[in-house]
């Protein structure tokens, strides 16, 4: 069982650094997501020393896998920047205290009003998913007198060898423009008044293992640099994406310095400067949910562990079937099997079937852990459950980031004006 970097047990009960999480449930109540800042420092570390082979680099963190403004402003402070694909998450990034130059917009879906938005921050660069878009762009552009920088988001038919969910390089990717279109795509939009194309983006998809369909894909971007260039463009700037995984069962992510070693030597001849875009490899490890067991019910095979915790806190398992390991707070040694599910009504509102895990009871803590990546970012108020709070803890110390808001609060409804006007009417 994987142990997240960060959370470890003292005197029996696990710990968030220095910090009981059975504090932090008294504290703040249940569900709610704790961040480890210690374990985003060292991820953010090792993820930068590992590309001390590559001269000219940029890192920027995936903000959709973490939008939080407490996690974007200590990446900040380890020198990252910010992949967005939204305006939101522009605002975010900046709230967070990162330059707008550090910020790359991605996204096959920008709206004009986004594009805009993003112009008159001064991003960093824009990644183009179509040549229409490239078209709207450069019209935006030139109407604010503006030069907008740009990079061609390139499809390079590679299949990343994960989830079919999370896979974005397949020629029947909605991502990016196809390998053997892209020379003429590029060609055109470098023409165009008041846009500034500066290179070309890749991004294959996500929870990638193995490195070979990295490679594979920075090996034909490498030769679309070269026939570029061979057009009379001058290419400076190749952003690889992300998309390195974590182990999420054994703790044996994806080896990050030997993908460092591999980009350095792939991209040697290449002389541009290249950026990056971690999420996952960042995150994932650094939280963990905490929940509370609200029941223990007798099933067919075993039991059923029902959290206070749901689907809509944390989608990935009903989404991808992914696995996170559950752990009980102050676990007694004993273990029991037993399906683990939440409180939403939907048969895919479960964490586990029929898994070993320790033996837990009504009233007790448990956490779901490596959530710090796409777990809180995709949360919603479905089943009209409040939207979970966030903690960070950093050595003894812990704060609430994210406030829990109820459903009522997040989107306010209201009845149409007219009903009221009905109702005076034929009280009249």
């Amino acid at each position: 069982m994987s142990a997240a970097p960060g959370f470890g047990p003292r005197g029996g009960v696990l710990h968030a650094e220095g910090v009981s999480l059975a504090s932090i449930a008294q504290a703040v109540g249940t569900p709610t997501y704790v961040y480890s800042a210690a374990s985003l420092r060292a991820a953010a570390r090792r993820f930068r020393e590992a590309l001390e082979p590559v001269p000219r680099k940029a890192i920027a963190f995936a903000v959709k896998a973490n939008p939080s403004r407490a996690v974007l402003h200590l990446l900040h402070e380890e020198g990252y920047g910010a992949d967005i694909v939204s305006g939101g998450e522009l605002t975010a990034a900046l709230d967070a205290g990162m330059a707008a130059r550090d910020i790359a917009f991605s996204g096959v879906g920008k709206t004009p009003d986004e594009l805009a938005q993003a112009l008159r921050a001064g991003v960093g660069h824009i990644n183009l998913e179509s040549e229409r878009e490239g078209e709207v762009l450069a019209a935006i552009a030139t109407r604010m007198g503006l030069s907008a920088p740009a990079l061609l988001r390139v499809n390079p038919d590679v299949d990343a060898g994960t989830h079919a969910k999370i896979t974005t390089g397949t020629s029947d990717s909605k991502f990016g423009v196809a390998i053997a279109d892209a020379p003429g795509i590029y060609d055109r939009l470098a023409r165009r008044p008041g846009l500034s194309l500066r290179g070309v983006a890749v991004h294959i998809g996500s929870q990638i293992m193995a490195l070979d369909p990295l490679e594979a894909a920075y090996r034909r971007i490498g030769e679309l640099v070269a026939a570029l260039r061979a057009q009379g463009h001058a290419v400076g700037d190749v952003d690889l994406g992300g998309g390195l995984g974590v182990d999420y069962h054994r703790g044996q992510d994806a080896d990050v310095a030997a993908y460092g070693m591999m980009v350095a030597r792939v991209t040697r001849d290449w002389d541009v400067t290249l950026m990056f875009e971690p999420g996952r490899y960042i995150a994932a490890h650094a939280g963990v949910l905490l929940t509370r067991v609200l029941w223990v019910k007798p099933g067919e095979d075993c039991p059923f562990v029902i959290l206070d915790a749901g689907m809509n806190d944390l989608a990935r398992p009903a989404l991808y079937d992914a696995w996170h390991d559950i752990a009980a707070v102050a676990p007694n040694g004993a273990t029991m099997r037993a399906h683990v599910v939440g409180p939403v009504c939907e048969s895919s509102d479960r964490f586990a079937r029929a898994r070993l895990i320790d033996r837990m009871g009504e009233g007790d803590l448990a956490v779901l852990r490596d959530v710090g990546a796409y777990g809180a970012s995709m949360a919603s108020c479905y089943n009209s459950r409040a939207l979970t709070a966030e903690v960070l803890v950093e050595g003894d110390r812990f704060a609430i980031v994210a406030p829990r808001i109820a459903a009522a609060e997040l989107r306010p409804q209201h009845l149409p004006s007219w009903w009221r006007e009905d109702a005076l009417g034929q009280a009249a």
